[in-house]
């Protein structure tokens, strides 16, 4: 049978399609971090319940939320979900693999590691292999798909929460204002200090602090 998503479904609308067609329970995976040059990537991945009573109102890409938004739905989400998971990988695996192998592998982590064991895969942006089910990647997959957008705001909070408790282990760089992305006060903390155990050496504005030349 295939899966066929009603207009004006709503955001649990790709869930129950798949549902329709055999496909249950959906896992949806999304990861934070990608684009920092300091601190983990953090991956998440999330199996919502079908049961309306379980639903959660307000899922959104996390990023459109608010830091207050997103901790509350962050609770609502461990307490109404089937399963939830979350990995983190390391800055010097970051830069051991490349951001995009580092994303990829983040994913795959995180749904393997889900309590239930889902039936097929919703990730966002990109698809991942080896997960021993079917699966899809879905750009802006964290704005229309309700157990992708639970994964996004997950990964989140888990990583924000990680950000700043680096605070007080590298004082000086306000890690818990901009949680490791390539801002102007960063930047400035980074060009004044130096990189910190917790950088990531392939971003060029993280070498020019070290004058350091990598391969």
């Amino acid at each position: 049978m295939a899966a066929v998503v009603r207009s004006g479904g709503g955001l649990y609308a790709y869930e129950r399609a798949l549902a329709r067609a055999g496909l249950t329970p959906v896992a949806g995976a999304d990861e934070a971090g990608r684009g920092a040059c300091a601190g983990p990537m953090v991956a998440a991945a999330t199996i919502l319940s079908e049961r309306k009573s379980r639903h959660i109102t307000g899922l959104r890409d996390s990023k459109l939320l608010t830091e207050r938004a997103r901790e509350e739905l962050y609770e609502e989400i461990l307490a109404k979900a089937v399963a939830v998971a979350w990995v983190e990988v390391s800055p010097a695996e970051c830069d051991a693999l490349g951001m995009h192998v580092a994303d990829i592998t983040a994913l795959r982590r995180a749904v393997l590691r889900l309590s239930t064991p889902p039936a097929f895969v919703i990730t966002d942006g990109f698809p991942v292999d080896g997960l021993g089910v079917g699966g899809v990647g879905m750009w802006k997959g964290d704005q229309v798909v309700a157990c992708v957008a639970a994964a996004s705001i997950v990964a989140k909070v888990t990583r924000d929460r990680i950000m700043k408790a680096y605070e007080a282990d590298y004082p000086g760089y306000e890690f818990a204002v901009h949680k490791g992305y390539c801002t102007p006060l960063h930047q400035t903390h980074l060009d004044s200090l130096g990189p910190c155990d917790i950088h990531r050496m392939r971003f060029e504005n993280v070498r020019r602090a070290t004058k350091v030349e990598q391969p």
